[in-house]
């Protein structure tokens, strides 16, 4: 009988707490630079187009990063793992924060891309060693919480000293958040060895070939493009939207991302909870209906009472809350152990990719005629990203079959 009202230990509470606040930062890193962009572009004297450039530079870089390490995620102990790749991250960071021009920028988001790409795969394959199917959903709820929290906390902070002093001000933030928290990984957190037996075996370029073209994973890779594809159209335009379509105040975009926020904190836990008691695809496909409809409204509002926007964003990220947990616990049953590190490597890497390359798109899609002006087709990114979401409905309900078959002869 599966077991789904489990406690928690202290140690695997301590684990939930220090991987979603990892998450935290490297999210917040990533995330910050979206509603920055309002300020960005015309700070630098950017187009949409370069906007979108330097967005999707890390998803590429991470992406490619991604695969390059994916052969020998399961050679290695996963917490020497990923306190490499945090430290390059951290230093990546803090590049970020002293980048004087657009060149410098760009570079130091592909820097940070290359080590920060890698650590949610890193993540989530110590949380599918250590963490059974059964209560996956609820641990992928407090972790995706770091998603909510970047929005409580990490933007509208960052928001508010790029606004207050400049827009480097909120990568120093991040880095001087972060680098506790690895010092704190390296002292606390165990090896993380299980998977190691017989995977030494292999030669890492061949662990990734095997593991790149197994059948039985394919589809998991296949969804995860189609994943990310919808939110990176979407989100790296959303606060030059807000402020020039809606005409929302500047001053007022870390107001509206906090209370969005503060309500995904809540509803987090809950959509885990949900994923694990209801089924992992029947909330993913509450979440996805949900999801078409508000970008669909979304995309196409014009200037509206700052309230009216606020509960729209709420009800977009209850949807959006609900894809990311449940597809996240769903296709973490797809690899067997051994080739865990190896599978959660290369799908980062492609939903990093995926990512950026439909930033690039979004970015050549969208047209400012000038800084202040509305933004032009933004309605038309929101049917794209609708499109691959009905998609990825079809794609996740097969994954769905696969991991429940694959559950009756062994746990994953």
């Amino acid at each position: 009988m599966n077991d789904t009202t489990a406690t928690f230990t202290a140690y695997e509470k301590f684990m939930i707490t220090i991987l979603s606040l990892l998450q935290f930062t490297v999210i917040v890193d990533f995330m910050v630079l979206s509603p920055l962009g309002a300020i960005l572009m015309p700070k630098m004297a950017i187009s949409t187009a370069q906007f979108g450039l330097v967005v999707s530079a890390y998803a590429i870089s991470a992406g490619i990063s991604g695969l390059l390490a994916a052969g020998f995620a399961d050679r290695f102990d996963r917490k020497k793992m990923l306190l490499f790749f945090y430290c390059g991250f951290v230093l990546g960071t803090l590049f970020c924060g002293v980048a004087g021009s657009y060149p410098l920028l760009l570079a130091a988001r592909i820097l940070t891309g290359i080590f920060g790409g890698v650590i949610s795969s890193i993540s989530f394959a110590i949380i599918a060693d250590t963490f059974r199917m059964e209560v996956r959903g609820r641990v992928m709820g407090f972790v995706q919480m770091a998603f909510a929290a970047s929005q409580v906390l990490g933007i509208p902070i960052g928001l508010y000293l790029a606004t207050r002093f400049d827009w480097h001000a909120p990568f120093l933030m991040i880095a001087t958040v972060a680098a506790p928290i690895g010092i704190v990984i390296c002292l606390k957190l165990q090896p993380v060895t299980g998977h190691l037996q017989g995977s030494q075996e292999k030669n890492a370029f061949v662990h990734l070939w095997q593991t790149g073209s197994n059948p039985f994973y394919l589809r998991g890779f296949m969804a995860t493009m189609l994943l990310a594809t919808g939110g990176f159209m979407i989100m790296p335009f959303s606060s030059a939207f807000l402020v020039n379509n809606i005409l929302i105040p500047e001053t007022r975009l870390a107001l509206i991302f906090f209370i969005t926020g503060l309500v995904s904190i809540i509803t987090g836990p809950i959509l885990g909870m949900l994923s694990d008691s209801l089924g992992k695809y029947r909330l993913f496909f509450f979440g996805s209906l949900l999801s078409m409809v508000m970008v669909f409204i979304y995309t196409n509002l014009g200037p509206i009472p700052i309230w009216v926007i606020i509960l729209t964003n709420i009800i977009l990220w209850v949807g959006i809350s609900s894809r990311m947990i449940s597809s996240s616990a769903l296709i973490s049953g797809v690899p067997d152990m051994q080739d865990r590190g190896a599978y959660m490597g290369i799908n980062s890497s492609l939903q990093h990719i995926a990512g950026g390359v439909a930033s690039f798109v979004a970015g050549l899609i969208v047209y400012q005629p000038s800084g202040t002006a509305p933004l032009q087709h933004y309605d038309t990114v929101g049917y794209v990203t609708i499109g691959t979401m009905m998609l990825t409905m079809v794609m996740m309900y097969f994954i769905d079959r696969q991991v429940s078959a694959k559950l009756q002869v062994v746990p994953v």
